[in-house]
């Protein structure tokens, strides 16, 4: 299973990096998140375990994060290490356009189940469940940053 979800959003890159980074404080301000807790680790790598909600199905997995910031954009990564999902590869990436910054969450994720994987992954767990969570993250990260004040002040990106 391969998904890919986006969205653009107007507002300062560092700034909605940041909040795409913070995840111990995602249940703050994403209403889906139950809650995030720091295993061991801590800045651009830590070891977390995170818990959602899909409609009234909760859902919960462990996760290192790492934050790549040897680029001149910030790449943030997971690995899956524990749950149904465990083995998943997921990547934040961040591109300035003119428009805005285009915020992009790539899931990888080959089963180990026999037989069924693919099909359980392609059908169910893909669009029902990764592909929901991921779009209600971005489009809630969307509404924080465009609404705040230096958000409303940024017309296009510059350049430096």
């Amino acid at each position: 299973m391969q998904t890919e979800t986006a969205i653009m959003m107007r507002g300062p890159l560092p700034r909605i990096v940041q909040l795409a980074a913070d995840v111990e404080h995602w249940p703050e301000i994403l209403p889906h998140y139950r809650w995030v807790t720091l295993l061991e680790g801590g800045g651009d790598r830590k070891v977390v375990e995170m818990a959602a909600r899909r409609g009234r199905f909760p859902v919960r997995w462990r996760a290192i994060q790492e934050i790549d910031r040897s680029g001149p954009i910030p790449v943030i990564t997971y690995r899956h290490i524990w749950g149904p999902t465990r083995g998943m590869d997921v990547a934040w990436t961040f591109t300035e356009t003119p428009e805005g910054v285009r915020v992009a969450i790539n899931h990888q994720f080959h089963p180990p189940w026999p037989v069924v994987g693919n099909v359980i992954t392609n059908h169910i767990i893909g669009p029902q469940f990764i592909e929901h969570i991921a779009g209600l993250t971005l489009s809630t990260i969307k509404q924080l940053v465009e609404r705040e004040p230096a958000a409303k002040n940024a017309g296009t990106i510059s350049r430096s």
